[in-house]
């Protein structure tokens, strides 16, 4: 199969998501939530609009335009352990194993076992000949390589059990915004976006921004007032009233919206319907604070970087970890 033929398959998985009805992914959500009860209606369609953005055909070619031999010539099997916080999460994994040319041995999560086999079962129905190259398999013996994501515990777990072969081994990573005190309102709702799509499960959702000294979340909070409606979710209510109660009987300092708890910390990542906030003095002190961080940051989203409301719609050359997928798997030949 030429390198042309796998981006036409996913050229036209992308235009067939693009295509999907709200009833077709509603009732995709409604099998997907016996995973996974944050796989909501929402979460779901933002998850499959955000591949067909991914799957454009010029995107396609443009991303494998920088990478020759490819497909390569002597495939090698490797094992892709997926993790299940968001939809089809571990998607991106499975298709540079397939662009690549080499056998995806997969390990889907408990957490997104369905909406997993569903992609790859259109994917065979495009292009049928891929189904010499994907297996899903329950243990990840006799694997040449390995791709596997996970919290920083099972990350040493994955690295100590992989040790001999070629792997990227992903741990928890988080994002930060960087706020100036000179935001519009659009600005600061998009923010929003960043914050609560997928309800903070994601590694690109913003857990933590830094402010100005003395900043004023006044209008921050006017901003997103039309994200109320999260607290539907009964699970990201749970988280709420959980964090709210333990706030107030520590005494701790922090702000409330009836939704999300505003609360000052030099910590990274922040419970679900929590918000970090760290304020910073001079450019210098906000540029250590980021380098110092720089090992746990997916995104950083502000003026200048990844803009405001982009956070979780990647381009299909943004690697997860800043660690080139492809590159990987071309060298394994």
């Amino acid at each position: 199969m030429t390198i042309e033929n796998r981006i036409q398959t996913f050229s036209s998985l992308g235009k067939q998501l693009s295509n999907l009805s709200k009833i077709e992914i509603a009732e995709l959500s409604r099998r997907a939530q016996a995973d996974n009860q944050w796989f909501t209606p929402q979460s779901v369609e933002k998850a499959l609009h955000g591949l067909a953005y991914m799957l454009g055909e010029d995107k396609l070619h443009q991303w494998v335009s920088r990478y020759d031999e490819i497909p390569v010539e002597i495939p090698k099997i490797v094992g892709i352990i997926m993790a299940g916080n968001i939809p089809l999460v571990g998607f991106h994994d499975l298709m540079c194993v397939l662009m690549s040319g080499h056998f995806a041995a997969v390990k889907t999560s408990s957490s997104d076992t369905f909406l997993t086999k569903t992609i790859i079962d259109w994917v065979l129905e495009i292009e049928p000949r891929f189904k010499k190259n994907i297996e899903i398999r329950e243990r990840l013996n006799n694997v040449d390589a390995i791709i596997a994501t996970g919290s920083d515990n099972t990350a040493r777990h994955f690295e100590y059990y992989f040790k001999d072969i070629p792997r990227i081994i992903r741990k928890n990573r988080t994002s930060i915004a960087i706020i100036n005190g000179l935001e519009s309102k659009e600005d600061l709702h998009n923010l929003g976006k960043d914050i609560f799509t997928y309800y903070g499960l994601g590694c690109r959702n913003v857990s933590k921004v830094l402010v100005p000294k003395n900043y004023d979340p006044k209008p921050f909070f006017e901003a997103i007032e039309d994200f109320s409606e999260i607290t539907n979710n009964h699970k990201y209510q749970n988280n709420y009233d959980y964090h709210k109660s333990i706030l107030l009987v520590n005494g701790t300092e922090h702000l409330d919206n009836g939704f999300l708890l505003w609360q000052p910390s030099d910590q990274l990542v922040s419970p679900i319907s929590v918000l970090f906030v760290e304020e910073y003095e001079s450019d210098a002190e906000l540029d250590w604070k980021i380098s110092s961080n720089s090992e746990k940051l997916q995104c950083i989203v502000g003026h200048g970087r990844i803009p405001f409301g982009k956070a979780q719609s990647p381009e299909v050359w943004d690697y997860a970890d800043n660690v080139d997928t492809m590159e990987f798997l071309k060298k394994l030949s």
